[in-house]
């Protein structure tokens, strides 16, 4: 079995298909939902998922998503991230894992752009959107829904096998 040595992390908000306790806000981009924040290896494979309301900020669910990708597969010696990860979220894992460093790629231009290491995170998020159950987020608690996107990570890489 192979280690992962490089984590790259992305965040992606999800509509809700019906109201519940868990979902907001999110202010900036006016989504009702939640947000799934996924770690995967530098091949697309599902490290590790939260999913929380939409209104927490990214650095903060950023840092409890490479809290438990670290802690699952301490091999990590890299995480990547877009820009809605600086700050709190560099200083954390300065601060609280040694020798794991951190590259942040710079902000999106407005023109199409290919950012090298972002369109295996994109892909993985693709993936989700060919399971029906994640089109929306159908389930009620978080923890659901994260199960159900390991699933749907699990039945994609065995079809890949296939």
């Amino acid at each position: 079995m192979r280690h992962p040595v490089m984590a790259l992390l992305i965040h992606k908000a999800s509509k809700q298909s019906m109201p519940v306790t868990s979902a907001a806000l999110m202010v900036g981009k006016k989504v009702k939902g939640r947000k799934r924040h996924i770690v995967v290896d530098t091949l697309g494979c599902l490290l590790t998922i939260v999913v929380h309301a939409a209104n927490k900020h990214d650095t903060k669910g950023g840092i409890t998503v490479a809290g438990r990708a670290f802690d699952k597969y301490p091999t990590i010696e890299k995480f990547c991230g877009d820009e809605g990860y600086r700050g709190a979220f560099v200083e954390y894992i300065g601060w609280d894992f040694d020798d794991v460093g951190v590259d942040i790629s710079k902000r999106i231009k407005p023109e199409f752009e290919i950012l090298p290491k972002r369109w295996i995170v994109e892909r993985t998020f693709a993936w989700f959107g060919n399971s029906r159950r994640l089109a929306k987020d159908f389930e009620i608690s978080t923890n659901s829904a994260e199960n159900m996107a390991i699933i749907s990570n699990m039945h994609t890489l065995l079809k890949r096998l296939a």
